[in-house]
């Protein structure tokens, strides 16, 4: 099957023979050599916009294997410039809607230009293996059910959560 371009459509679990752009042997999941995964058949976040204001911000962590608000956890996340294709990447659990966990997207790569005023540096974290610096994009939100959740991650400190509260009444979140 494919996505109506060249690439194919996969799951997590799917298997595929190495091709151009992928690496695996057959029996492997396939990653991309862009450090791209495959979208997976269940466990694809879905972006939601102004709506998430909505969400009541809460700091409720507890590492019991369930995520919440305050805890950093892996997901599948879309690419911007094409939702049919993303990563697994660190997303911070700020709140909930309903039944639904409400996360906001890290990212190591440092702002620059207009998308400065769209991030907030949180420096270092557990969340990261190599200790990079980690900027919260605060234009990406992401509404997800515990079984979207790839790993938790860690608990983000109540100081820096605090933080990201500040960022996100300034943006109308309540």
């Amino acid at each position: 099957m494919k996505d109506g371009g060249d690439r194919p459509i996969l799951s997590c679990h799917d298997v595929a023979p190495t091709r151009a752009g992928a690496t695996g042997d057959i029996g492997s999941p396939v990653v991309y050599a862009n450090g791209e995964d495959p979208r997976p058949a269940k466990g694809a976040v879905r972006e939601v916009h102004p709506a998430a204001a909505a969400a009541a911000l809460e700091y409720s962590p507890d590492l019991d294997g369930l995520a919440d608000p305050g805890e950093v956890v892996w997901a599948w996340v879309p690419f911007e410039e094409d939702a049919s294709r993303g990563k697994d990447r660190p997303l911070l659990v700020v709140g909930r809607r309903r039944r639904a966990l409400l996360a906001l997207m890290l990212t190591s790569r440092p702002p620059g230009g207009p998308e400065r005023d769209d991030c907030l540096d949180l420096g270092p974290g557990r969340w990261d293996r190599d200790g990079r610096r980690s900027y919260l994009r605060l234009d990406r939100v992401f509404e997800l059910a515990e079984d979207d959740i790839r790993r938790e991650g860690s608990v983000l400190e109540p100081e820096r959560f605090s933080l990201v509260v500040d960022a996100l009444r300034r943006l109308g979140w309540r």
